[in-house]
């Protein structure tokens, strides 16, 4: 029996896609296809892919070409496979001419020519491409503008501000179509807002946050795709019946947190939920306020350290208590929040005006995971298990501030008809708020 194999993308299935499938498949008896995953695609900057990996795999296996199906998850599978699966011939597109004949010494390797006048990359071109709005108080637009460009498919078209003179400014800035504000006669805010959203599909709302529920129901209300700075509300309840509204109008409502869209996050939830470091037995972050550019309000900054133990320990918490350290004038300068879980304990310390060392710590029976510096905007973890000599270090290609990927995410979302973002759970979303309204009494 001769064994072909071939590998693809397969975005946007397309006949280019069918007619290499089906010529692959009489180039031999049984036909191996491997669909790159997610992770690998991300990792070789590939951003634009629009379908999910189940539903690539589904369009494949419904040529029935394929004999087989695996997923290509690294680079370098190619060999592996070809030996595992004991392979005759490899398959490969015509624009791969020349780059895999080193593996002519382990199988036959045949290129053949693409379908002409048709690509994924073609139809994503001609695709719906969807215009972004920005909510802002300022002319700063925390990398949107620049990480969209980055993923096919999206467009910064127009900014609002309350503020003319912002509003102005940011369109200037980052020389969008158009800017509106609030009616110069009466500063009432809706009228321009509702004008400027008639003009975009996606608002990503990056205001101060006590603004921020009032634009992300009018925004909801209107059918419109919404990501917003986390926290989104200090409420639970309010936060809930924000969700609630998006899945009424079949919209997505994403908070903002880079953090569960980085791969070496996901990789070390992953990895600890697997007991890389046996039972976790405390989980210890630390964050200085002061290290992001134009500031942070103290929930702006406990919302990611709180996101990552959430992530790793659940939503499941006992007790949560603070203990703040305060200036002569009142003001926190300094806080200690603990959570109490049946089997574990996490503390983060959170530096508001004075330095903290940044540095993520997992701690569990048989050892320790660690990221140092900037751990919510990072590429790799180390870990450190008992019976092991030394670090071994996990890294992960990383571009930009993260905003990216979580654009890159939204998009299969909306391909995909979810009404819920699957990185940040919206119960996660409420148990946020949850724990930042009891802080925020007690502070």
């Amino acid at each position: 029996m001769k064994k072909v194999i071939t590998y693809g993308t397969f975005d946007l299935f397309h006949e280019g896609h069918y007619n290499i499938l089906k010529r692959a498949k009489a180039l031999g008896d049984y036909l191996i296809v491997g669909v790159t995953s997610e992770s690998y695609d991300i990792e070789r900057g590939k951003l634009n892919v629009r379908d999910s990996l189940l539903k690539r795999i589904e369009n494949v296996r419904r040529t029935g070409f394929a004999d087989e199906i695996i997923i290509e998850e690294y680079q370098g599978q190619k060999l592996s496979d070809i030996i595992k699966y004991k392979v005759d011939l490899l398959v490969l597109g015509s624009d791969w001419r020349g780059k895999f004949d080193y593996l002519k010494n382990y199988c036959d390797v045949v290129y053949l020519e693409r379908t002409k006048n048709i690509s994924s990359t073609k139809l994503r071109g001609e695709g719906t491409t969807y215009t972004v709005g920005v909510v802002t108080d300022n002319d700063q637009d925390n990398g949107i503008v620049w990480e969209t460009k980055y993923v096919s498919g999206l467009h910064v078209e127009c900014v609002f501000s309350e503020n003319a003179e912002a509003a102005e400014s940011f369109c200037d800035k980052y020389e969008l179509d158009s800017y509106y504000s609030v009616e110069a006669d009466n500063g009432e805010w809706q009228q321009g807002f509702d004008c400027f959203l008639s003009q975009v599909d996606i608002v990503y709302i990056k205001t101060e946050q006590p603004k921020r529920e009032k634009y992300i129901r009018r925004s909801l209300e209107l059918g419109k795709y919404v990501i917003s700075d986390a926290p989104m509300t200090n409420n639970k309840e309010k936060l809930k019946d924000l969700f609630a509204l998006a899945a009424a109008h079949h919209v997505l409502l994403v908070e903002k947190i880079n953090l569960v869209y980085l791969r070496a996050f996901n990789q070390l939830v992953w990895q600890t939920h697997s007991a890389l470091v046996g039972d976790i037995v405390c989980v210890k972050c630390s964050i200085s306020q002061d290290h992001f550019e134009g500031g942070r309000s103290f929930s702006e900054t406990a919302v990611l350290p709180l996101c990552a133990i959430i992530k790793i320990l659940g939503r499941n918490y006992q007790e949560v208590n603070s203990n703040v350290v305060k200036d002569r004038s009142g003001n926190c300068i300094y806080d200690m929040i603990t959570m109490k879980y049946q089997d574990a304990l996490a503390t983060i310390e959170i530096g508001t005006t004075v330095d903290v060392e940044d540095e993520f710590v997992v701690i569990g029976t048989k050892g320790r995971v660690t990221i140092p510096g900037d751990w919510w905007n990072t590429g790799y973890f180390e870990a450190k298990i008992d019976d092991s000599k030394g670090l071994k270090r996990y890294c992960f290609n990383f571009e930009g501030n993260g905003l990216r990927y979580l654009l890159q995410e939204l998009l299969i979302m909306i391909s995909d008809e979810r009404t819920e973002c699957t990185r940040l759970f919206n119960e996660e979303s409420e148990t946020l708020a949850d724990i930042l309204e009891i802080i925020n009494q007690r502070g």
